[in-house]
C-alpha cells in the first residue's frame, strides 16, 4: 500500500508542474494587460508599474520567479485588490465555496446513491423509469438555468428562504445555492449507481448469497454496496473538485462571496497573481481529490494496488 501511495504522489508532481507552466503562459497571452482600463495611463506610469511588478523583464525570468515564490507559498500581490495579497483573498473565498460545494456533493451522493439503489433494486419499473427520468432531466438543465428558478419559487413566490447572500450566516441562506449545485450531481450519481447495483446483482457471489438464504437487506449491506460504489468512488474525485471550484455560476447568481468570484474578477482584470494564484490553488485540490480517491478505490477494490 505503501508504494501505490508513492506512486501516486511522484506522478501528481509532473501533473502539477504542466499546470503552471500552461496557466502562466496562457493567462499573458491573453490580450490586454492588469494596467488597462477605461482611462489610459500615461506611458511613464505604466512603465513604473510593470518594473515594479516584473512584468518588464523577459518570460522565463517572470516564470523563474514566480516558481520561486511559490516554493515559499507565496502567490504574490494581487495587481487589482491592491490592499490584498492572492494569498488572503483564497483564504477568505475558498471556505465559503468549500462549505458550498462540500455540503452539495454531500446531499448528492445521500441522494443519489438512495435512488439508483431503489432503481436498480425495482428494475424496469415505475419507480425505476420515474427516477431515471428524473435524472435525466437533471442532467439536461444546467444549473445556471435551475438557480434561478429557485429563487423565482421559494424566494419571490413562497418567501420560505432569502434569495442570495450569506446575511447572518444562517443555514437557511445555503440552503438554495447547495440545492442548485446538488442537483445535477445527484442525476450523475443516481445513474451510476443504478448501472453498478444491477451488474453487481447479476454477479455470482450474490446468487449464492441469495442460495444460502440471506435477506436482500444483508445482500446489499454485506455484499452488493461496495462493489457497487466503485464507480462511484472513481466519480467523486474530479466531481467534488467540480463543485467546488466550478460554482462560480452559482456563486454569481446567488451573491455568495466564494472563492470562484474573485477568478472571474482576476480574469476579467486581467490580474495574472489572482488568476495564478487560484489556478494553481484549484489544480491542487483536484490532484488531492484525485489522491484520495484513488486511495479510497484501493481500499474498496485491493486488485488496483500493486
Amino acid at each position: 500500500m505503501l508504494k501505490f501511495v508513492v506512486r501516486r504522489l511522484l506522478s501528481a508532481i509532473p501533473t502539477l508542474l504542466i499546470l503552471i507552466a500552461l496557466a502562466f503562459c496562457l493567462i499573458r497571452l491573453a490580450p490586454g494587460g492588469p494596467f488597462d482600463g477605461e482611462k489610459q495611463l500615461p506611458p511613464e506610469i505604466e512603465a513604473n508599474l510593470r518594473a515594479a511588478y516584473h512584468l518588464d523583464e523577459p518570460l522565463y525570468r517572470q516564470f523563474g520567479r514566480y516558481m520561486a515564490n511559490l516554493a515559499r507559498g507565496d502567490f504574490g500581490p494581487s495587481f487589482q485588490y491592491r490592499d490584498f495579497s492572492v494569498t488572503e483573498l483564497i483564504r477568505s473565498g475558498f471556505p465559503v465555496s468549500l462549505k458550498l460545494g462540500g455540503l452539495a456533493m454531500l446531499l448528492a451522493l445521500l441522494i443519489g446513491v438512495t435512488a439508483g439503489s431503489v432503481a436498480a433494486l425495482r428494475q424496469n419499473s415505475l419507480i425505476d423509469h420515474g427516477v431515471m427520468t428524473t435524472a435525466m432531466i437533471g442532467i439536461s438543465i444546467p444549473n445556471f438555468v435551475v438557480a434561478p428558478l429557485l429563487i423565482l419559487v421559494f424566494a419571490v413566490g413562497l418567501r420560505w428562504l432569502p434569495a442570495g447572500g450569506l446575511g447572518d450566516g444562517s443555514p437557511r441562506h445555503l440552503v438554495l445555492p447547495v440545492i442548485a449545485l446538488a442537483l445535477p450531481q445527484v442525476a450523475y450519481i443516481a445513474r451510476l449507481t443504478r448501472g453498478s447495483m444491477i451488474e453487481v446483482l447479476r454477479s455470482p457471489f450474490i446468487r449464492t448469497a441469495r442460495a444460502q438464504g440471506l435477506s436482500m437487506r444483508r445482500i446489499m449491506v454485506l455484499h452488493a454496496l461496495k462493489p457497487t460504489l466503485l464507480p462511484v468512488v472513481s466519480y467523486l474525485g474530479p466531481a467534488t473538485a467540480a463543485v467546488v471550484t466550478g460554482s462560480v455560476v452559482i456563486e454569481q447568481i446567488f451573491g455568495v462571496p466564494g472563492l470562484g468570484r474573485y477568478f472571474v474578477q482576476g480574469a476579467l482584470n486581467r490580474d495574472y497573481t489572482l488568476v495564478m494564484g487560484v489556478v494553481v490553488f484549484y489544480g491542487t485540490l483536484i490532484i488531492v481529490f484525485n489522491f484520495l480517491v484513488d486511495l479510497i478505490y484501493g481500499w474498496l477494490d485491493p486488485r488496483v494496488r500493486p
